[in-house]
């Protein structure tokens, strides 16, 4: 885990290109939150059970060198807060599916391929995925689940 306390260094929102920001559900248009059927907790490609998305898979580790803290990759896939601190980073897997670690590699959330939603291990709804200007991702999250960083 080499790169953790590099990460913890990242001061500058510059080298880190997805923004966490706490979002309020009720104040989502429907397309990016639980109710649209693409982004529902119930649909079976959504579920924590799903092969891609299983947190026993292989894939979604971050014992797996490409998911780990470790990995330079993922010191440009860093996530930081509005006020610059670097919370995790993000790492996809080779079914599409996103995985969201902490920095000590925790695997936080992940994001389904087809769904524009942020889902915790457990198959909460914890928030929405939006592209960022200049690329990257934005992940805007419900308060409980921006907590587990």
């Amino acid at each position: 885990m080499r790169l953790v306390p590099l990460f913890a260094l990242i001061a500058l929102p510059a080298l880190a290109d997805a923004p966490l920001f706490v979002l309020d559900q009720t104040r989502l248009p429907f397309d990016l939150g639980p109710g649209a059927p693409q982004n529902a907790p119930a649909r079976i490609t959504n579920s924590p059970h799903a092969a891609a998305n299983s947190a026993a898979s292989p894939a979604n580790s971050a014992a797996r060198y490409a998911n780990s803290p470790g990995n330079p990759a993922n010191e440009k896939r860093v996530i930081f807060t509005a006020d610059g601190a670097v919370v995790g980073y993000y790492a996809p897997n080779g079914a599409g599916t996103l995985n969201l670690f902490d920095l000590g590699g925790k695997r936080v959330a992940y994001r389904p391929k087809g769904s524009k939603s942020l889902f915790s291990d457990d198959g909460r709804w914890c928030g929405t995925v939006a592209d960022a200007s200049g690329g990257g991702f934005a992940f805007g999250m419900i308060r409980d689940c921006a907590g587990l960083f």
